[in-house]
């Protein structure tokens, strides 16, 4: 192939052109045959219409801006497409009407994940987010009421909160054996025809269904080179939540219709039994159905027959009490001691007020999560240590003696007591001794706004510095 040609194949997939006669026809005719064979269903004949309706396109604009999120391919901006939109809305709805709309590549990033390893997202343009999402509004009710009780994850009004609590319930009721299924790398495994065989059995207007099977086929736009996709669903389109529920709701049925009590979330399934021989009989039997029925594999090194309390599920783990409690998974709080530690590096040479300013938000969002445990002294001992961090950071940044000990009479601190504030050790260890205590006390970050991850106590008990009036107890927070 001459390098003109690679060059216009190229331009057309970066600027969204118009697709050749052939390639049209190709998908025109598959998704007839989709289609074929289906009662089709007279309420979603006509979906595009709603899909362009202006309130419809509106409340996806305002979505899109609402999530931010980095530009695609066409380097355009969440900003940028509010001004694009308002130029180009009447030529938009035309090209969804016409089913001409040519969605572009994806971008391609990797992000780390928490127990290492990468995983690559794709992120559409900040237009094709904009139909995405479209699409998403007005094809989500159709799906929605079908979908499974026990499938928790992205679905409107449900939760990872419920669906540990329908695990804990499980558990409770006598089920103390886990079919811990892990699907490897389904995102990018979804077959595309069986996707869209599933979506035909519900959406008639071919308009919609050609329009999603070009999001699926769009590409990736790689180190300068657009790869075609066979499989997979982009992790950065709106739409992608969804195509997963309609995935696995497959699963949730062939679940329910053996018999089997389970909780989902996403690409997530426990499966609750009542022992060890009944489990391994389960896990071999659905792994069967999942990889020869869904074209998909489990993933072998993450799944396994267990204990709930050996297990993890979304972050927590579920204790052998009675009743059972939750409790936050041990590599949720590693996960969360590394990434503080990250933000209170000393090496990153930041103000102490900034330093507070970036840890707000994660804790603020790790603590609405996992402040649902059921374990308070955990986050009360984490609180204490994020504190340590703080105390420690700030003790480094006055550096010299002089200033240190300058630093703790301004703040009230006895001279006797500053005598032993360990001046000349390490900032770690210091940071547990009376006089830095004294100094900052819990009542200084509060003021800093600094969330707790515990709730407050209304009457603590009296318990060493409590605040800045010395009273011969002193010492390091407990």
């Amino acid at each position: 192939m001459s390098d003109e040609r690679q060059n216009l194949q190229l331009e057309l997939a970066l600027h969204g052109a118009g697709e050749g006669e052939a390639q049209t026809s190709r998908e025109q005719g598959t998704e007839s045959r989709v289609v074929k064979g289906v009662t089709e269903n007279p309420a979603t004949e006509r979906l595009m219409e709603e899909v362009c309706e202006a309130s419809n396109l509106r409340k996806a604009l305002q979505r899109v801006k609402a999530n931010r999120g980095a530009p695609g391919v066409d380097g355009m901006t969440v900003e940028g497409l509010a001004v694009y939109f308002g130029q180009h809305e009447a030529e938009l709805r035309e090209q969804l009407l016409g089913g001409i709309y040519q969605p572009q590549p994806v971008r391609r990033v990797e992000i780390e994940k928490p127990d290492g390893g990468m995983r690559k997202l794709g992120i559409p343009t900040a237009l094709d987010r904009l139909v995405h999402q479209a699409v998403l509004q007005v094809l989500q009710p159709h799906f929605e009421p079908h979908f499974s009780e026990h499938s928790f994850g992205f679905r409107p009004g449900r939760s990872a909160r419920q669906a540990v609590s329908r695990a804990q319930s499980l558990i409770a009721g006598g089920r103390s054996w886990v079919v811990d299924l892990d699907l490897e790398k389904f995102f990018d495994r979804v077959n595309h025809d069986r996707l869209m065989a599933r979506i035909a059995k519900t959406i008639a207007d071919k308009r919609v269904l050609r329009l999603t099977r070009r999001f699926l086929k769009a590409g990736v736009l790689e180190n300068g080179l657009v790869e075609v996709i066979d499989e997979g669903t982009p992790q950065g389109s709106p739409l992608s939540p969804l195509l997963s529920n309609i995935v696995l709701d497959e699963l949730d049925q062939e679940l329910e219709r053996r018999g089997h009590q389970f909780a989902r979330y996403a690409d997530d399934c426990n499966i609750y039994v009542a022992s060890e021989r009944a489990g391994q009989r389960v896990m071999a039997s659905i792994s069967s159905f999942i990889s020869k029925r869904l074209k998909l594999k489990v993933n072998a090194d993450k799944s396994a027959v267990g204990r709930p309390w050996e297990r993890k599920f979304l972050g927590f783990r579920i204790t052998a009490d009675q009743p059972p409690k939750r409790t936050i998974a041990p590599k949720a709080i590693t996960r969360f001691k590394g990434r503080v530690r990250e933000l209170t590096r000393r090496a990153r040479g930041m103000s102490f007020p900034t330093v507070v300013e970036d840890l707000k938000p994660y804790l603020r969002g790790w603590g609405n999560y996992f402040g649902w445990c059921q374990t308070p002294q955990v986050l009360r001992a984490l609180d204490k240590w994020v504190r340590r961090r703080l105390r420690c950071y700030r003790w480094a940044q006055f550096q010299h003696p002089k200033r240190r000990h300058q630093e703790l009479r301004k703040r009230g601190v006895p001279e006797r007591l500053v005598a032993l504030s360990g001046s000349s050790t390490g900032a770690w260890r210091a940071s547990t001794s009376k006089a830095i205590n004294f100094a900052f006390p819990n009542a200084y970050f509060d003021e800093l706004g600094l969330p707790r991850l515990a709730p407050r106590l209304l009457n603590p008990p009296n318990r060493r510095i409590r605040n800045r009036t010395y009273g011969g107890v002193g010492g390091a927070e407990s």
